[in-house]
């Protein structure tokens, strides 16, 4: 019994070793200077499970194969995941300042939003709120002694919570954040592909995504507002 015990570990031992990594199929590719194939790998990493430390090295590829914006998008989206990265801040800033690429100009809330991850604003909102509620409440109910802690917690998580709404705001207007992947992507007036052309964007130019309809995006720039390809733009909270 425990030699079929122990054949059956090995063989799932072997079995794991032959599973597909696109994590370490991208490191190695990267390391042989397979760049192309690197990043494919990453995206592939990223798409799987979102995460930081990924994004990084997924702009990093893109960069070493001259996608300036790509890697722009990238390094972003691995700062909306964890904004403490301190790879993908220093990137970000080399990049801008190499190839000329303008930061995006964010609101006193939405600069806010980003001292903790995005998910974190919500949820210390959501836990502060139900705190206070909890603490108003539940003393008068269980017809507990009067006392001035109770009254004193509740006000303190009424404030985490007044607090967290700017910030929680800030993530869901940034979420609409775009980067531009490409050089000289036409910025249209309408969503078809014969449309005027308004202007014409930069890799790693900062937009807003306003709307959508089919294969395009409305988007606001420094340019103006017109309509690109979604595949030309990446938004940092779905696009990976």
């Amino acid at each position: 019994m425990r030699l079929i015990r122990l054949a059956c570990v090995l063989f799932s031992m072997i079995a794991m070793t032959g599973v597909a990594d696109p994590f370490r199929d991208g490191m190695t590719a990267f390391e042989k200077g397979e760049f192309a194939t690197a990043a494919t790998n990453f995206h592939a990493a990223v798409t799987a499970q979102p995460a930081s430390g990924a994004l990084v090295n997924l702009g990093l590829a893109e960069w070493r194969r001259g996608r300036a914006g790509a890697a722009v998008a990238a390094w972003e989206r691995a700062l909306w995941l964890d904004p403490a990265n301190a790879a993908a801040r220093n990137n970000l800033r080399y990049a801008r300042q190499f190839a000329e690429i303008g930061e995006p100009e964010l609101t006193w809330y939405e600069a806010a939003s980003t001292w903790l991850p995005s998910g974190t604003w919500a949820l210390a909102g959501g836990m502060s709120l139900w705190s206070a509620v909890a603490l108003m409440t539940v003393p008068g109910l269980l017809r507990w002694r009067k006392a001035a802690w109770p009254q004193a917690l509740a006000a303190a998580s009424l404030c985490v919570f007044l607090l967290c709404v700017p910030a929680h705001i800030g993530i869901l207007t940034r979420a609409k954040m775009g980067f531009v992947l490409e050089k000289k992507v036409p910025l249209r007036l309408t969503p078809t592909e014969e449309a005027e052309r308004v202007a014409t964007l930069g890799a790693g130019e900062p937009v807003r995504k306003i709307g959508a309809l089919g294969e395009y995006y409305l988007i606001r720039t420094q340019e103006g507002t017109g309509w690109v390809e979604r595949k030309r733009v990446g938004v940092i909270s779905c696009d990976p």
